[in-house]
């Protein structure tokens, strides 16, 4: 029998943050006051994330007595039951294994990805004064913030809480709101480049072909 506590192990909560929050850091690189409020944004949601993984549960704890009455064979506070969609979608063996567990390491790993690709591409970008076309703005105007929706999605089908499931679109909206934003400082300096790029490229959904429509051009 495993007698290890399941919470309340407040160093992992605080080193487990500090890896994904660094670690973002140092492919975003933020600068400008709508960059803070960005990487900000992500970074409170991986601290509540980790906080309920490994901290306080607060979700299990609110859900603790319906949880017991629906599955009574269940160890709430275990840290297994912490992964709710096993649970609720009556899957079986280890939740680590179970293929929402995967597809979630792969949208995590896919996000951190895109928003490393996206922020050599804008770098070199603002390095040159041009417009960044190139490579993930090649199907999106604005990977960074997918990357950081497709993180957060990742970790929702991981461990859902009451607290991200409200974040999320929260803070999409804001992502939204600020891409929108941005749009225009860059509309204003690459007036007709700008619009010719904005009407062949989607903002968050990739458009292949209107990819390829502009790399044949």
């Amino acid at each position: 029998m495993n007698d290890a506590p399941a919470y309340g192990l407040w160093p992992v909560v605080v080193i487990n943050s500090l890896v994904f929050v660094i670690f973002a850091f140092s492919f975003t690189k933020p600068k400008t006051s709508r960059d803070w409020r960005s990487f900000g944004a992500f970074s409170a949601f991986i601290v509540a994330l980790f906080t309920e993984m490994y901290g306080f549960p607060l979700t299990i704890y609110l859900l603790s007595a319906w949880l017991g009455n629906r599955y009574p064979g269940l160890d709430v506070f275990s840290h297994d039951a912490g992964h709710l969609w096993q649970t609720l979608l009556d899957l079986e063996g280890d939740p680590h294994a179970n293929p929402l567990h995967l597809v979630s390491d792969l949208l995590i790993l896919g996000g951190f990805i895109l928003i490393a690709s996206a922020w050599r591409v804008l770098y070199e970008a603002q390095r040159t004064r041009t417009l960044a076309t190139s490579g993930p703005y090649a199907y999106v105007r604005h990977p960074q913030y997918v990357g950081f929706m497709l993180i957060m999605l990742g970790f929702l089908l991981q461990w859902p809480t009451l607290i991200t499931l409200i974040m999320f679109p929260i803070l999409v909206t804001m992502y939204v709101w600020l891409a929108r934003r941005e749009e225009q400082e860059v509309l204003g300096a690459f007036v007709e480049d700008y619009r010719r790029y904005a009407a062949a490229t989607p903002a968050f959904f990739p458009g292949f072909g209107g990819a390829m429509r502009r790399n044949d051009a």
